[in-house]
């Protein structure tokens, strides 16, 4: 198929698994207009950013590398931010960027083929903004799928909790699921085509309320490791506030649910969690980890926290730092705070100093370090199902990932090395805080 070279696209994404997942939708939503996908801006008629706004200056950097390459608008070349960035910055980024010609956010990918047609025909200053009260969802045929073995489900989109420092309600709008036929059709596509573990996402993930009121979150786990193929299904990011028992339940009995739970607390103070409008308490949170720490299954835990809230004081630090030993997490993503652009923590006095918040840091993420290189520990000897991922010939090893979500190196006495995307039954001989070291037993 020839094509010119303005029906030629190269997209660079930033952020999270959404956003690559989002990336991947737009790619075959573009491939399927008969655009070909290059890789190097350089080569492309239409250069996309689909961008994050969730970490300190995310626009500042999109509008750097905008400027980067505005040298380019003089070859014809057509500009577009989508995302988060561009829902918070609207248009104003034809403002500061006016060879920019399309500006969308994520609530409006749906309508992306029309807005391809009005970028084809020389219209400029296309905007997809302001859809966040929608209630329908990006759902396409057309996903370009970037790893053949591993593969996301956007199963509920944007966010109804409206945590005082988070700006993802204001860029990805109100909480939308997929029904669950049309995601079990979409997990169906993926085992014919040969992928054997898939993750479930939505910001709030187990916040899914299915529209057509067939299932819960929890049954369709369930429902997407019955199917033929399926090995492993994940699933990110939980919120605490929508974390129920059943959600244990099917991980504990059903082997093909992965054995790890990401459950964000953000803060171990309940006063610090009621500024930050988290929803929940300590107690609350802590209830639903002693749910997970007495199933039958090891369940692997992890969590995202955020240090240096305006109003944390040492006591309330004190009670982050003990959470680590009752929760006994896997990870901690640990952040010192910074406000976002219209959330409402940015009215709040930043009361700590950028030092406090560095320091911290530095000691939650030490504490939890040696916390880490202790509970790496308990898989010593044990024999596990690991998915491979890569090779590091230079020391002999082979990647993958545990059902835990653990890195997990290992040697291999076979003369030819196993396939990417097969499974490898090792032993884990030695650990590290971030990583197993194993041998393997068996591959098939």
């Amino acid at each position: 198929m020839s094509l010119s070279s303005a029906k030629t696209f190269y997209i660079e994404t930033f952020g999270c698994q959404m956003n690559a997942h989002d990336s991947e939708k737009v790619i075959g939503t573009l491939e399927h207009e008969g655009y070909l996908r290059v890789d190097s801006e350089e080569d492309a008629g239409l250069i996309l950013y689909n961008t994050c706004s969730i970490r300190d200056k995310a626009e500042q950097k999109v509008f750097h590398r905008l400027n980067e390459y505005k040298r380019m608008q003089g070859e014809g070349k057509q500009f577009a931010v989508l995302g988060c960035v561009a829902q918070q910055e609207g248009e104003k980024i034809f403002e500061r960027a006016p060879y920019v010609s399309l500006v969308s956010g994520s609530a409006s990918y749906r309508n992306l083929p029309q807005m391809l047609d009005r970028l084809e025909s020389g219209e400029r200053r296309i905007t997809g903004l302001d859809d966040r009260q929608t209630d329908e969802t990006f759902d396409t045929d057309f996903t370009a799928r970037s790893n053949p073995h591993r593969g996301y489900i956007t199963i509920i989109e944007g966010c109804d909790k409206f945590c005082s420092y988070c700006v993802v309600p204001y860029t990805r709008g109100k909480e939308r699921s997929r029904t669950s036929d049309s995601i079990l059709a979409e997990a169906r596509r993926m085992a014919d085509q040969g992928f054997t573990d898939i993750q479930l996402l939505g910001q709030n993930v187990n916040s899914y309320r299915d529209p057509s009121r067939f299932m819960t979150f929890a049954e369709v786990l369930s429902a997407v490791a019955a199917l033929s193929g399926i090995r492993r299904v994940r699933f990110t990011t939980s919120h605490p506030r929508d974390f129920t028992r059943d959600i244990v339940e099917v991980i504990e009995t059903i082997p093909a649910i992965c054995d790890h739970v990401h459950l964000p607390v953000q803060s171990g103070s309940s006063a610090v969690l009621k500024a930050m409008q988290r929803e929940y308490t300590r107690e609350w949170y802590l209830e639903r980890i002693s749910w997970i720490q007495n199933a039958k299954r090891d369940i692997s835990m992890t969590t995202d926290i955020i240090v240096g809230f305006p109003g944390e004081t040492d006591a309330d630090f004190e009670q982050t730092m003990s959470l680590l030993d009752v929760a006994g997490y896997d990870a901690v993503y640990a952040f010192a705070y910074s406000p976002r652009p219209n959330t409402p923590a940015i009215t709040m006095e930043d009361s700590i100093p950028e030092q406090v918040k560095a320091e911290r840091l530095q000691r939650l993420l030490a504490a939890q370090r040696e916390r880490q290189r202790v509970s790496y520990t308990r898989h010593l000897g044990q024999v596990m199902d690991v998915m491979v991922e890569g090779y590091n010939r230079q020391r002999g090893q082979v990647t993958g990932r545990s059902s835990q979500n653990k890195t997990v190196n290992f040697t291999t006495t076979q003369p030819i090395l196993p396939a990417l995307g097969s499974y490898c039954q090792v032993r884990v001989t030695a650990t590290f805080p971030n990583s197993l070291v194993a041998e393997a037993v068996s591959a098939r």
